[in-house]
């Protein structure tokens, strides 16, 4: 399995999950196998500016399988599921952190998100 994750820096598994996912500049993808993370792979997003679709595009070249995000829109959501790509909204914490809690099924995210994000851009 190869979850992708948005990244607010480059640090990899070190950093933290970027709260808007189409805001973030690079992604990680991680690589799981038998429960275990194998690797990650730091991606520079190849585009200033993307379009529908462009994203989950990206991601599918990538070889992704699993979004694992904070806040995405509902295009993005349907694309990435037209694509065959799960999603889970609502991640926060150290990437390291929510993909192993992923893995073993204890992931907790936060079912406000939505409302939070919605909440920033009226400051």
């Amino acid at each position: 399995m190869r979850i992708a994750v948005p990244l607010k820096d480059e640090r990899g598994l070190e950093s933290e999950v970027c709260e808007h996912f189409g805001r973030a500049k690079y992604f990680a993808f991680v690589e799981v196998d038998d429960g275990t993370i194998k690797g990650a792979e730091v991606v520079e997003v190849p585009f200033e500016e993307h379009g529908p679709g462009d994203l989950p595009n990206f991601i599918k070249e990538h070889d992704g399988d699993v979004v694992l995000a904070y806040g995405m829109g509902r295009k993005a959501m349907a694309y990435f599921e037209s694509l065959g790509i799960a999603v889970v909204t609502g991640a926060h914490g150290r990437v390291k952190d929510v993909v192993e809690a992923f893995i073993h099924q204890v992931l907790e995210v936060d079912p406000h998100w939505r409302e939070r994000i919605e909440a920033t851009k009226h400051q």
